[in-house]
């Protein structure tokens, strides 16, 4: 069935989704997932021992999905779906998580550097008894890059909190050779794979 008003929470806080979602007309309101004494476990977004990269973002994933949707019911809000994503940078089988700091930030784009390398995404929804989720896999061929572009990078202060030191929407986009996969899910929200999943509830997406 299909609400008559059709909205869904986006249990995210990245601009990058939101500005996805807004771009293909889908209402939303955010929900912050703040720690929550009620709430007995939180999302564990440390790699566990041996977790293979497509476990992982699955598993967190579907974790701040079904946490969004316990806090619908903590605060008292109205039922709607909550959509929650995760996004994970993979090189040989091995997690590039986000940066510390700078340096940090630098000696992950040394490791990228001149690599095809994967970008894993997955989105979930979350209703009632409910959860669907999609995994959106994309390879991603770097250029070798010098130590100037990667100090010229830092300085647009770009690889803050990415998955990888990078965002391809924005400068890094130019260290891009050849992407085989979904642009979108790179950004961090894969379109597609959302609206299929929408469509799984209802949600008249385009």
């Amino acid at each position: 069935m299909v609400a008559r008003h059709p909205h869904i929470y986006l249990a995210s806080q990245s601009p990058r989704r939101r500005e996805l979602l807004k771009q293909i007309g889908v209402r939303y309101e955010m929900l912050l997932l703040r720690n929550d004494s009620r709430r007995e476990v939180g999302v564990d977004e440390t790699p566990h021992d041996g977790e293979a990269p497509v476990d992982y973002v699955q598993r967190v994933c579907r974790d701040k999905a079904l946490a969004g949707w316990e806090t619908l019911g903590l605060r008292n809000l109205p039922l709607h779906p909550v959509l929650a994503a995760d996004t994970t940078v993979t090189l040989e089988g091995k997690i590039i998580g986000k940066p510390d700091d700078n340096e940090h930030a630098a000696a992950i784009l040394r490791t990228l550097s001149g690599t095809r390398h994967q970008v894993l995404t997955a989105v979930a929804v979350a209703f009632a008894e409910r959860l669907e989720m999609r995994l959106s896999t994309t390879t991603i061929t770097f250029d070798t890059l010098s130590e100037e572009r990667i100090r010229r990078y830092l300085l647009t202060g770009e690889a803050h909190d990415k998955a990888g030191a990078y965002g391809i929407q924005g400068h890094a986009g130019a260290f891009v050779k050849h992407i085989d996969g979904s642009y979108t899910g790179v950004m961090g929200l894969p379109l597609y794979e959302t609206v299929e999943l929408l469509k799984l509830f209802g949600y008249p997406a385009p």
